[in-house]
């Protein structure tokens, strides 16, 4: 199974902004963790990071046009409650997504 991991605004600052919050690991450490264990679950993670809108919209349509993805995980940062674009684009690909956080957004938006 091919797993697209989209992670949105400002989250390329792991581990240097709000440790509080998010904690000490960077992006990077986490992606490498979260590839190894889809790994040794037989699974593929491929994971992308922006900080612009439109690249997430066409990271979405990407992976049904080109990627042959099988589900989507997605922390969409900033974009949480004010893109109607990507989960537009998330319910228009038809491929299952599930859409994650690092903190309670209930407790801090």
């Amino acid at each position: 199974m091919n797993i697209l991991l989209i992670n949105g605004p400002n989250l390329n600052l792991l581990g240097m902004r709000e440790i509080d919050i998010y904690g000490e690991m960077t992006l990077s450490e986490l992606e490498e963790n979260l590839v190894l264990i889809a790994q040794n679950q037989g699974h593929k993670l491929l994971c992308i990071q922006t900080n612009a809108e439109h690249e997430i919209i066409n990271a979405i349509h990407d992976a049904k046009l080109k990627n042959n993805i099988s589900s989507i995980v997605i922390n969409p940062g900033a974009f949480t409650h004010t893109s109607i674009a990507i989960r537009d684009a998330l319910s228009g690909v038809e491929i299952p997504f599930y859409e994650v956080h690092i903190s309670d957004i209930n407790n801090r938006e």
